[in-house]
This record gives C-alpha cells, sequence and structure tokens, in this order.
C-alpha cells in the first residue's frame, strides 16, 4: 500500500524545503505556504522515498525536501504513472502533469 511519509515546503524560492507536520492543499494554486505554488502546470512536487534512500546510501544526511519535493511517497512507482493520472491524498485528489522536472542550472 502506497503511503506519505512526509511533506515540505519552503516559504521562499531558492530555499530549501523543510518537513512540516502537515499541509493544506489549494484548488489550482498547490500547497498553502510554499513559494512554488501559484496557478501553473506544476504546483506539487512528489518524490518515490525509494529513490531518495538510493542517494542516502552516499549521502545519509539527506533530510525530506532536500530535492525541491513536496511530498515523499513509499510504494508508489511515480514514474512510471501517465500524465493524467488522478492520486487521492488524504481528502485531495491531485493530477499528475508531468514527469520529472528539468535542473534550473541545465
Amino acid at each position: 500500500m502506497a503511503e506519505v511519509v512526509s511533506v515540505n515546503i519552503s516559504e521562499k524560492k531558492g530555499t530549501v524545503k523543510r518537513e512540516v507536520p502537515e499541509i493544506q492543499l489549494k484548488l489550482r494554486h498547490g500547497i498553502l505556504g510554499d513559494a512554488h505554488a501559484g496557478d501553473w502546470h506544476r504546483q506539487i512536487s512528489l518524490l518515490a522515498e525509494e529513490s531518495v534512500d538510493k542517494m542516502r546510501a552516499l549521502l545519509p544526511e539527506l533530510q525530506p525536501g532536500a530535492f525541491a519535493e513536496n511530498i515523499n511517497t513509499r510504494g508508489l512507482d511515480l514514474k512510471s504513472l501517465p500524465i493524467g493520472t488522478r492520486l487521492r491524498l488524504g481528502e485531495t485528489v491531485v493530477e499528475v502533469t508531468q514527469i520529472g522536472k528539468e535542473c534550473h542550472n541545465d
């Protein structure tokens, strides 16, 4: 069964996201209080904890949010989900609009 293992926000763009106990999602906006929220196609970033675990083998100090992700999941192969897939997160349904993202320095 898939689960959310952490939720993370940053109040200012360009800063590392930090883990918070809970988040509130707003329709067509994203996560309240997160600097990357807004009326655009990529309001929330999800990352599989299994991917983070691979990096933790090299960098054990990695914290949730280190890759600018808002939600860390376990038990869900996020990269295999087709665009348009809808996921229930608690009381909210979100839609996959993009797989992966380009680095800002690319």
